[in-house]
């Protein structure tokens, strides 16, 4: 409870019995990486994420909907927990989606909309504005078509070091 001084008041939210600040950044892919997220499905998903957001008092500070995944700055509650919360998102879109735009199916064997897996990263040393200005820089930097795509890990681990100032501090080392 000794660093609660240096947290800013209105950063806090306050619960029954508890004081919190949590926000995630959460990232995931379409299946096989396709680009199927464009012509309308991207407004749609994004429309879709603010519905489920709302059903489930979570809120979405930041969100960006690319061809191939999702990026959301996500502040919650701590009895969120995240495996249930990606599931609840991932499963009621792909659903929707899939009713709207039923040509989405035939560029993805076997009916699946989303790779399995996510990304879910919390960070208390970069503040929300540096994430949500990641988040809506994303549609800018779409990857230049030269080797192969940066999977969202690596691009998120390659953010993390340029933001934290590692990347300078190891180009200067070698």
């Amino acid at each position: 409870m000794e660093n609660m001084d240096n947290i800013r008041n209105n950063d806090l939210t306050h619960g029954r019995g508890y004081v919190y600040s949590l926000q995630y950044h959460i990232v995931w892919c379409t299946k096989y990486r396709r680009k199927v997220l464009k012509d309308g499905a991207d407004s749609d998903c994004k429309e879709m994420l603010q519905s489920i957001a709302d059903e489930y008092r979570f809120e979405i500070t930041a969100m960006e909907v690319m061809p191939d995944h999702i990026h959301l700055l996500v502040d919650a509650t701590p009895q969120f927990f995240i495996p249930d919360m990606v599931k609840i998102m991932k499963g009621g879109i792909a659903r929707r989606l899939f009713r709207r735009h039923p040509e989405m199916k035939k560029q993805l064997w076997g009916g699946h909309l989303w790779n399995p897996s996510y990304c879910a990263v919390t960070d208390s040393e970069r503040s929300p504005e540096m994430v949500e200005e990641y988040i809506e820089s994303q549609k800018e930097k779409e990857w230049g078509g030269r080797g192969r795509p940066p999977r969202d890990l690596e691009r998120l681990q390659a953010y993390h070091r340029e933001i934290t100032g590692l990347e300078k501090s190891y180009e200067q080392d070698q």
